[in-house]
Parts: C-alpha cells; structure tokens; sequence
C-alpha cells in the first residue's frame, strides 16, 4: 500500500509543477510584430487605426515623424475571475498535495493540509504580473505618396487579433501571418 502513496506523491508534484507553470504562462507577456500591408493610402490607413485604436481606449503617445513612427500607451488589467480560479485551482493542489504528506508521514497529523494556504498567493501573484503599462507601435515602411501601405506593429498579440477580425475587411488589411490560427 505505502507504494501507492509514493506513486500519488509523485503525480501530485508534477500537477504542482505543471500549476505553477499556468500561473506563470496566464501573467506572461504577449507582445508579438507583424507586418501589415493595404492597397489604401498610408494616411488613410494610420487615421482609420488610429481611431480605432483610440475607440478601444488606448492613448495616443505621439511618435517620431522621422521614423514614421506612431506610439499609444494603455494601462491592461487583471482578470479579477482568473484570480479567484488560480487561487481556488491552487488552494485545492495544495490541500491534495497535504493530503499525500499525511499518508506518507502519519507522524506530522493534519499539519501539511496548511499548504493548502498557499492558494491565495497565486492570485495574488497572478495579479501583480498581469496588470503592466503596455504599447502599440504602428512604424509605416511605405512613404507616405505610395499608394499602397506597408505597416510594422508591434502590439499585445489580443490587439493584433481584435485589429484583425474588425479593421481587415474594411482598410484591405493582408498580413504576413494569421494571428487568429495562431497556436500560441
């Protein structure tokens, strides 16, 4: 029987160590650039992303003119729900893993069920790492009197994807990846 225990013991610290690996991967950043072409006129272009962008609340940061470069800055927040989940997800690994140490070590009693304490600290981990200033990086390649638009941005890969199923259709967007079949 007590082989048992060693083996539950053991499946239970790779779940432990594959939580800690989702807790870490949900707060990781997610910025990515892709290349961006229109047949429509470079301004035309830079206005219409420029509104939409600031319609979902990002601010316009300026640039460099010489550069070709447009800059918008927004504050991201964390997901009070994912909090609660990981918490709750780590409380109950916690309680599991205390579990296994009371039937391997009898002597200890009830005291490594307190690792199930630990949960709260993954949501509040997760919270101080997710919620960060970020930026989106609109760099035009083409000049300005071509007629086609050729765009660098540098974004949160949700952006790039929201920027993609809303504007695509309408500015004739053709990137050089598709962020939606995306397996990241």
């Amino acid at each position: 029987m007590q082989s048992s225990y060693y083996s539950t013991f053991i499946l239970t610290i790779l779940l432990a160590i594959g939580l800690a690996f989702f807790i870490r991967a949900a707060s990781k950043d997610r910025t990515t650039v892709v290349n961006i072409s229109s047949p429509l006129l470079p301004l035309d272009v830079l206005k219409a992303l420029s509104l939409w962008l600031e319609e979902r609340g990002w601010r316009g940061e300026g640039g460099d003119a010489d550069k070709r470069i447009l800059k918008f800055n927004g504050s991201v927040s964390s997901s009070p729900v994912l909090a609660v989940f990981l918490s709750v997800l780590c409380g109950l690994g916690g309680a599991c893993l205390g579990l296994v140490i009371c039937q391997l070590v009898p002597g200890l009693s009830w005291w490594p069920l307190i690792l199930a304490g630990v949960g709260p600290f993954a949501g509040v981990f997760y919270r101080a790492r997710s919620a960060r200033q970020e930026s989106v990086e609109i760099r035009l390649i083409s000049s300005f009197n071509d007629s086609k638009t050729l765009l660098r941005i540098r974004a949160h890969r949700d952006e790039l994807i929201a920027l993609d199923l809303e504007l695509s259709k309408n500015l004739k967007l053709v990137s050089d990846a598709s962020l939606t079949s995306s397996p990241i």
